[in-house]
């Protein structure tokens, strides 16, 4: 049986298999298992195998609504991407690794509730509504518009409050995980991929949602309360309930750090108990915060911006700003850990934090300063200075706009810079490639030389991603500067030679640039699961993202491994159950799920089955940005568990897949000892660059796109069934009790209904 799996933004099921008709045998709608019906013609594959497909392309996208919300929770979904991108530490190393990722996780629970409460009570309840300027024409608003300050702020908070139940209800959605799914006899290895897809991440995720809830509301409460007790003497309740949320908000920051009690599997009544009260409590919290705050009858301090607003957006932009430092001192640290490998490996924890971070705060500066722009757009220009949203926000977007420009310059720069060497190189391998080549295949010739150096140029993103990362802490940091009351411009007019007008058509470009990719966001959610070409380039971010289970932001996307990797497995298990010898064949990230899922594999079953993968990003991408999960023991220990039946097909073209153990060509020795050496089969891409007698053009180039219908593939493919027939006749080793050996599959095989 060849089980093909397919890669990220993978076609359907007909496609994987090449075969026009298709039946479900396992599985559902969203991920499923597929075979030519009975009865059908041509229902095997090269070598005699029968063929079978896992088609999972849903499970990370689904419905409509599914996809918007992975549009609105990238920042979310990133931060969660970042906490396993740790380097392989153990100890306080790893421990406070981790900690800090799920601390930046907790900020940005706190940025998107400060952005929510910016718009509706900043800008409307407490400066449109106290403007009778911005009322006019507004009746939507001025109905609210005379009522005493309190009231315009309790009734408004009611919106940040939906915004947070909005969060709630989406992360409580359940997930994909089920026990049916749940292979039976799955093993424990040594290494932590193994876990992915075992691990049972509800109860870690119902337990950090309590806290991130908790943290929500308490800190729109610490907005509320921090107006009310501004420039005076707060009364007996408001400095009671202030030391309550105080409370609220410090028990959060330690219990995510605590991760003896999150992280634990087993069952716990009592912490999940106490958990749901902390959420209870928060949530009576707010209301009694609601109901002073409305029905108090203190003055309130006069001012242009809702009091204390201000001081709360800057200390949280700087509590990130130092946490990024800490996280990336902490990375450094662990590192000397790694066993050797790139000088730049092993910083993707704080890498992706930046990023994350930066994300969230581009975007709530961004809806703050549109709303901003909407109510005061007929106003004249004195009084839209006097109402702005505080200055953080104009420099979260500064920082934004000099992030993007910079790492654009930058990747320009790279890209001239390595262009003759990328070149080359590209031009040296069409030369080996195509020794003979006529002279009417020039123009193809260049056009193969093009996409194989466009193809390297993904080992330069690297300096690049950590450029915009940088870059984006940095501006975070500047954000501060906003207290002071100093303007971009005007700083930089007074300390650079950059004029100030230059500066604000900046910030003006930027905000727009901001506003286009939420757009561009919010088109692509739509249209990425309904269209498949574009689906290609939009769904590549969404399925890497949720293939990790949420365990530092429980409002991340759900994870699909979780169900996937545990389906595989015990599909994989049925089948050889059945006397069946199986060939995994995963195309891309399906490598991925496949690795995963021999790793869980029983020793009895790994001796029947076989490895093919193409295109694979194991070594060229995971093994970079992911070292503690995917390294040279953990490709080793898959090796070994499939008796080293097992073989990569990778081409030059491609942008994402590569060698496993060694980019030797064919006839040169592998850069690796022992039975790792004869994995890596590099395939001459295209095969040729003059249109066969058959044809009219010359055969495509493939790069990264499946290549089952390569007759090379094929070529593996029975290369490896022989392998496991030959593994089926050999005697069993040791004499183990038990031992079946296989039979060869033949079209009566059936699984069950």
């Amino acid at each position: 049986m060849e089980l093909r799996v397919h890669g990220v933004s993978g076609a359907d099921a007909e496609q994987v298999l090449d075969r026009p008709n298709v039946r479900q045998v396992a599985g559902d709608q969203s991920g499923g298992f597929y075979r030519p019906p009975a009865g059908y013609p041509d229902t095997t594959g090269a070598g005699g195998v029968l063929l079978e497909a896992y088609r999972w392309r849903d499970l990370p996208s689904g419905t409509a609504v599914r996809t918007l919300s992975l549009v609105f929770l990238l920042p979310f979904m990133l931060c969660n991407m970042a906490i396993w991108m740790h380097p392989p530490a153990h100890g306080l190393a790893g421990a406070t690794v981790k900690a800090l990722c799920r601390l930046l996780a907790l900020t940005l629970t706190a940025l998107y509730v400060i952005a929510a409460a910016g718009v509706m009570l900043d800008l409307i309840a407490w400066k449109c509504m106290g403007s009778p300027r911005c009322l006019a024409g507004r009746n939507w608003l001025s109905w609210l518009g005379e009522r005493p300050a309190g009231l315009r702020l309790a009734v408004l908070a009611v919106v940040p409050v939906a915004a947070v139940a909005l969060v709630w209800r989406l992360s409580s959605r359940p997930g994909w995980p089920r026990p049916s799914s749940h292979g039976p006899a799955t093993v424990s290895g040594e290494h932590q991929l193994t876990a992915v897809g075992q691990w049972d991440t509800t109860p870690l995720v119902s337990r950090l949602r309590a806290i991130h809830v908790a943290a929500a509301f308490a800190t729109l409460d610490a907005v509320l309360l921090a107006a009310r007790s501004t420039g005076g003497p707060a009364s007996a309740v408001t400095a009671a309930l202030l030391v309550l949320t105080t409370a609220v908000l410090t028990t959060c920051v330690v219990l995510v750090c605590a991760h003896p009690l999150l992280d634990r599997a087993a069952p716990a009544p009592a912490v999940d108990r106490n958990l749901r009260r902390l959420r209870t409590t928060a949530c009576l919290l707010t209301v009694a915060v609601v109901a002073v705050v409305a029905a108090e009858p203190g003055p309130w301090v006069a001012g242009t911006g809702l009091p204390g607003y201000e001081e709360i957006v800057t200390s949280l932009f700087a509590t990130q700003t130092i946490l990024l430092v800490v996280l990336g001192a902490a990375v450094l640290w662990a590192r000397p850990r790694l066993p050797g490998g790139p000088p730049l490996r092993a910083l993707g924890a704080p890498v992706l934090d930046a990023v994350a971070v930066g994300v969230a705060v581009a975007f709530s500066a961004e809806l703050v300063y549109r709303v901003a722009d909407l109510l005061d757009r007929s106003a004249p220009t004195a009084a839209r200075l006097a109402s702005s949203p505080p200055l953080a926000y104009k420099w979260a977007i500064f920082g934004f706009f000099l992030a993007v420009t910079v790492a654009a310059a930058a990747g320009a720069v790279v890209a001239l810079a390595s262009r003759r060497g990328r070149r080359r190189a590209a031009a040296d391998i069409v030369a080996r490639d195509h020794p003979d080549a006529p002279a009417e295949a020039a123009d193809r010739l260049r056009e193969v030389r093009t996409v194989i150096a466009r193809a390297r140029f993904t080992e330069r993103l690297t300096p690049l991603i950590l450029t915009y990362a940088g870059l984006a802490g940095l501006g975070l940091a500047t954000s501060t500067l906003g207290l002071l009351r100093w303007y971009p411009g005007d700083v930089l007019d007074r300390w650079t030679p950059i004029p100030a007008a230059l500066v604000n058509f900046g910030l003006g470009l930027g905000s727009y640039v901001i506003a286009a990719a939420i757009l561009g966001l919010v088109l692509g959610g739509l249209f990425a699961y309904r269209t498949a070409e574009f689906r290609r380039y939009v769904g590549v971010l969404w399925d890497l993202g949720t293939f990790w289970p949420r365990a530092a932001h429980p409002f991340a996307p759900p994870c699909y491994a979780e169900r996937a990797v545990p389906e595989l497995s015990r599909r994989i298990s049925y089948l050889t159950g059945q006397g069946q010898a199986v060939l995994l064949a995963g195309h891309s990230h399906g490598s991925v799920l496949l690795a995963a899922a021999v790793l869980q594999l029983p020793p009895e079953v790994c001796a029947r089955v076989a490895l093919l993968t193409s295109g694979s990003p194991l070594s060229r991408l995971y093994a970079r940005w992911f070292p503690a999960y995917v390294h040279a023991d953990v490709l080793h220990e898959i090796g070994r568990r499939v008796g080293w039946r097992w073989i990569n097909l990778w081409r030059d073209t491609d942008s994402i897949g590569g060698w496993i153990f060694s980019p030797h060509r064919p006839g040169e020795p592998p850069a690796v000892a022992g039975p790792a050496g004869s994995v890596d089969r590099r395939l001459r891409d295209p095969r040729g660059v003059v249109a066969p007698p058959s044809d009219t053009v010359p055969p495509p180039i493939v790069g990264h796109l499946p290549g089952a219908s390569d007759p090379r593939h094929d070529d593996a493919v029975r290369e490896l069934a022989d392998r496991l027939r030959r593994a089926a006749l050999a005697p069993p080793v040791g004499g183990a009790r038990g031992e079946r050996r296989l039979r060869k599959p033949d079209a009566s095989d059936r699984p069950p209904s």
